[in-house]
């Protein structure tokens, strides 16, 4: 079993499109646009889209910690 390899990681467009669609639906506090249902090419990369949403919550957990020490 070989190790971790990350060669094949965002190279594509589709991914990256999942990357930051899913970042961005975090990021920003309005309702998705789309159904994770829907058939959209968003369905394919689902593990991509997953992955942005969680750096979409560690970007909120990065932005208020900012908060916190600039003004507290």
């Amino acid at each position: 079993m070989k190790g971790l390899q990350l060669g094949n990681f965002l190279d594509t467009t589709a991914e990256l499109h999942a990357l930051t669609h899913g970042f961005c639906e975090v990021l920003c506090p309005w309702p998705p646009r789309h159904s994770i249902n829907s058939t959209n090419s968003i369905n394919s990369e689902y593990h991509y889209y997953m992955l942005g949403r969680a750096l979409g919550i560690l970007a909120w957990l990065a932005i208020c910690c900012l908060i916190k020490e600039v003004l507290f």
